[in-house]
């Protein structure tokens, strides 16, 4: 299994010039903890986290760091740290050093990244240009379906399946959040993500139901209350 296979296509994402109270509802509206940033050609330039908005003032407040962490500070980092609390913008609080993966990146080899660099979720690139994101709750999700022996190789018909029925799923104008993330294997659709009614969930069903070649669709959706 690889990227390709598990990654969610319909990416939240942020322009570089967007205010950080907008990323904050971007997020919450998302139920996502973080989403690249995206420049006017499709290129990924940073990453923006809850973590990275908690460092705002006002928010997470002003944080004292202990004596020795001042002693071994340099000019220039203290600039940065200054720039992360106080800035307005994505450029001006996102990390630029981004790591990132291809389509045939394997899942093992996504989790290990994951892992040892400590983050939640990667942007995965074509050519340098976003295509979708695997995170944590992605992995989980390849594992966690109605397999017995785990995440196996989909066949270049489930990536058709996985292919038709997310586009079809994205081109709905009921579907209230873009994240959602379709699983096939052996022609059997799992679907993950949020829905704010019953009737959306239904839809969301009988929608993916209908594409050629699936045969089961199993719901995997979580409710949540509509946004006010």
């Amino acid at each position: 299994m690889r990227a390709k296979d598990i990654m969610t296509t319909d990416v939240a994402t942020i322009a570089p010039d967007m205010a950080v109270a907008e990323i904050a509802q971007i997020l919450m509206d998302n139920k996502i903890s973080g989403a690249p940033v995206v420049n006017a050609a499709g290129e990924t330039v940073g990453m923006v986290s809850e973590g990275d908005l908690l460092q705002q003032v006002g928010l997470a407040g002003e944080t004292r760091r202990s004596w020795w962490l001042r002693l071994v500070s340099t000019p220039e980092q203290d600039a940065k740290d200054f720039v992360k609390s106080h800035g307005r913008f994505a450029a001006d609080i996102m990390t630029t050093d981004v790591i990132s993966v291809t389509e045939e990146t394997a899942a093992a080899e996504i989790a290990q990244l994951l892992e040892e660099r400590r983050i939640k979720r990667v942007p995965v690139l074509r050519n340098g240009v976003l295509v979708g994101i695997v995170s944590r709750g992605n992995l989980l999700h390849a594992l966690a379906g109605h397999r017995g022996d785990g995440p196996a190789a989909p066949s270049a018909d489930d990536r058709t399946i996985r292919q038709a029925v997310s586009e079809t799923l994205q081109s709905k104008g009921w579907a209230s959040h873009g994240a959602t993330n379709v699983i096939v294997t052996d022609g059997v659709v799992e679907l993950w993500g949020w829905v704010e009614s019953d009737a959306e969930r239904k839809a969301m069903l009988v929608a993916a139901q209908e594409i050629s070649g699936v045969k089961k669709v199993i719901d995997h959706l979580g409710s949540m209350p509509a946004s006010t």
